[in-house]
């Protein structure tokens, strides 16, 4: 996991050190650093809604599907794909900005745990040998965090380490706050000083980011029930959803650095912007004017590439070759409206069937009972 973090976290830590030299401020660093990937991850942003406004006109035409293919789910699924092949949209596209996201947040992660890598630039060597004064793992993700701690009383012990090592991290010791708090401490509910200035910030950033992440998950229902009033609320699902996900950030923000929690606050609070700009961009008209658009070059595609196949129907084939590989029993009684029971009649057939041949081929007598489940 640490490879991982190392990995993400390189050119994350170029933009930090980049952003941290004209500001000279950590947290202010943290939120210019979230404005620049919310600029650079905008297109995508972009797309994902004009996607999810797209499926919204499509939403009456895929409830007539399920009503009319209710008993049938693989010539329902057929039949989606159809539609979504013709409308040119793609029911996955929304997966791409989760997965981007995530991968946002392990180069953050890695930033924050290892500024003295990333942002003041120092070697591994001399930072192995400030992680041993300390008394701290380098195994350890925390281990630079620790490292600065521990040089805040004992700066002394550093005074023999090159590079400027000392002056470098009292320096950026001074400016690694906000409002006077860490942010290289993690956020806890018992602290050990009791409940200081510093404590009280650092324990009212998870609660803020969960919050915020509040705020966008409530405004976008608000959004889709005005949107669409005609789509089933989804029950306690959707409340899990809604009110589970900011309290399990929360919970993880109180595990991490409180850097950690500032840059998901900042986070919500540009998507929420970005969200409600896009929102009032793609007006019932103009999506309108962009789905007849985006039908057109989906029809064109598809008239210069017709043997290329879009990921839905690699989906759908690979799905038929397993139902055909297994005998296909489902499928074709689903086809054929035939209940189970009846089903299960058929194999039981199928069953005795094999065993009168497997008699026959060895010369022994079989008995056909009809009262065999």
């Amino acid at each position: 996991m640490n490879a991982l973090y190392d990995i993400i976290g390189v050119p994350f830590g170029y933009l930090m050190r980049l952003i941290y030299s004209l500001c000279n401020n950590y947290a202010i660093a943290i939120i210019l650093f979230t404005v620049i990937t919310k600029i650079l991850l905008f297109p995508v942003n972009y797309k994902t809604q004009k996607g999810a406004a797209r499926m919204q006109l499509l939403n009456p035409k895929l409830e007539k599907l399920k009503k009319s293919f209710a008993n049938n789910q693989q010539r329902l699924q057929e039949e989606q794909q159809k539609l979504y092949q013709q409308e040119g949209v793609n029911p996955m596209g929304s997966c791409l900005p989760a997965f981007i996201q995530m991968f946002l947040l392990f180069g953050v992660i890695d930033v924050i745990y290892k500024p003295v890598t990333h942002i003041l630039n120092i070697s591994k060597n001399i930072i192995d040998a400030a992680c041993d004064i300390a008394g701290a793992d380098t195994r350890n993700l925390r281990c630079e965090l620790m490292t600065m701690e521990h040089l805040r009383d004992n700066g002394d012990k550093y005074s023999a380490l090159g590079e400027n090592f000392l002056s470098k991290v009292t320096e950026f010791n001074e400016k690694f706050t906000i409002f006077g708090a860490n942010l290289g401490k993690t956020p806890t509910i018992h602290p050990e000083g009791g409940w200081t200035k510093e404590a009280l910030i650092l324990c009212a950033i998870p609660f803020l980011a969960g919050l915020s992440q509040l705020l966008v998950s409530v405004y976008s229902q608000i959004h889709q029930k005005k949107t669409n009033p005609a789509t089933q609320p989804g029950g306690g699902c959707m409340s899990v959803l809604m009110y589970g996900m900011p309290l399990l950030s929360v919970w993880f923000a109180f595990q991490v650095p409180a850097g950690v929690g500032f840059y998901w606050i900042w986070s919500s609070v540009f998507s929420f912007i970005i969200t409600f700009a896009l929102n009032c961009y793609f007006t019932p008209e103009r999506i309108k004017v962009i789905n007849e658009k985006e039908k057109e070059k989906a029809r064109i595609y598809a008239e210069k590439h017709p043997n290329k196949k879009t990921f839905m129907q690699k989906m759908m084939e690979q799905q038929a070759a397993l139902d055909q590989q297994n005998g296909g029993s489902s499928a074709s009684g689903k086809s054929k409206g035939i209940s189970r029971s009846e089903q299960s009649r058929q194999n039981r057939d199928k069953i005795k069937e094999a065993r009168r041949r497997m008699a026959e081929k060895y010369g022994d007598s079989y008995e056909d009972n009809d009262d065999e489940d």
